[in-house]
């Protein structure tokens, strides 16, 4: 027997919400009359959010084992979860040749793996009470690429490329599946989250043309897991004039309110466009080939 949300409430389990986007979301998921399980890798920083409708559970995505137990429990307290939002994630920037074996794995453990962990323990109560939606918090990044940003670049197409398969999986179960591509939010994302690799001098020209620095932020900031954009080079962050996460937040409250949502949804000034660049850099790959036609 499948079970419905209420007309009114939902349910909703957001990962990462101790920050960011993750932070946006789950006060206006709040604001909106809804109950949220949060996780964060330490509770006690989503201490001052004082509402009876939020469950904060600690979660570290990495560990597949707690993923599981971790959404059981969230199951368990709440009884159903009709929003899964699988936001945990972090900006890796450098040349690929200037990232070691580590840094690459925690990037996909974190972004991919996280994400995929969090999807597959949530299947079977999913299946079971006949619906729910999860939502992939991808990017534009996952429609084209930029170069120092391969990684981040390789963990959101793989997110894409699962979650696509996924949503035709899920589809005669009620269960629906969109990958929220974001564009660019004012959050820790390019601050405090934002990890680097080790400077090769030959990639200066290229760390001036995306970042405005011929090096990456200074260690003696924090370790190299911690040093950021803004410390760096204050001067070519303000030239961003990126949106508050709120705005980010509203465009997901819309997106889940919608009766049939799609796969896909850009969200975020600028990220239409951004989007429409990379697709027609493809198209402009593909017609080189003689025996291709690009749909009308």
């Amino acid at each position: 027997m499948t079970t419905a949300p209420s007309a009114t409430t939902r349910t909703w389990f957001i990962t990462g919400a101790n920050r960011g986007l993750g932070r946006a979301f789950t006060v206006a998921a709040l604001a909106a009359g809804d109950t949220v399980v949060a996780t964060a890798r330490d509770p006690r920083t989503m201490a001052d959010i004082d509402d009876t409708r939020l469950t904060v559970l600690p979660l570290d995505v990495r560990d597949r084992e707690q993923v599981f137990a971790t959404v059981a429990e969230a199951f368990g307290v709440a009884g159903r979860l009709d929003v899964i939002v699988n936001n945990a994630g972090y900006g890796l920037v450098g040349a690929l040749e200037e990232l070691t074996e580590s840094q690459i794995r925690d990037q996909m453990d974190t972004n991919f793996y996280g994400a995929l962990w969090v999807s597959q323990s949530a299947l079977p109560f999913l299946r079971a009470q006949g619906s729910g939606h999860i939502v992939q918090i991808s990017t534009v990044g996952a429609v084209g690429s930029l170069p120092l940003f391969s990684m981040y670049n390789a963990s959101k197409w793989a997110l894409e490329g699962f979650s696509a398969s996924l949503a035709d999986e899920l589809r005669p179960f009620g269960v629906k599946v969109t990958l929220a591509q974001m564009g660019g939010f004012d959050t820790d994302w390019a601050k405090s989250s934002m990890r680097f690799g080790t400077a090769v001098p030959a990639y200066s020209v290229v760390r001036e043309a995306i970042l405005g620095m011929s090096d990456y932020p200074d260690s003696s900031v924090g370790s190299p897991a911690e040093a950021t954009v803004e410390a760096a080079a204050p001067a070519a962050e303000n030239e961003w004039a990126e949106p508050a996460p709120e705005v980010a937040a509203a465009g997901l409250l819309a997106l889940v309110n919608e009766t049939d949502p799609p796969l896909r949804r850009i969200i975020g000034p600028g990220a239409h466009q951004m989007v429409a660049l990379a697709l027609d850099a493809r198209r402009k790959d593909y017609i080189t080939d003689p025996e291709f036609t690009w749909p009308a």
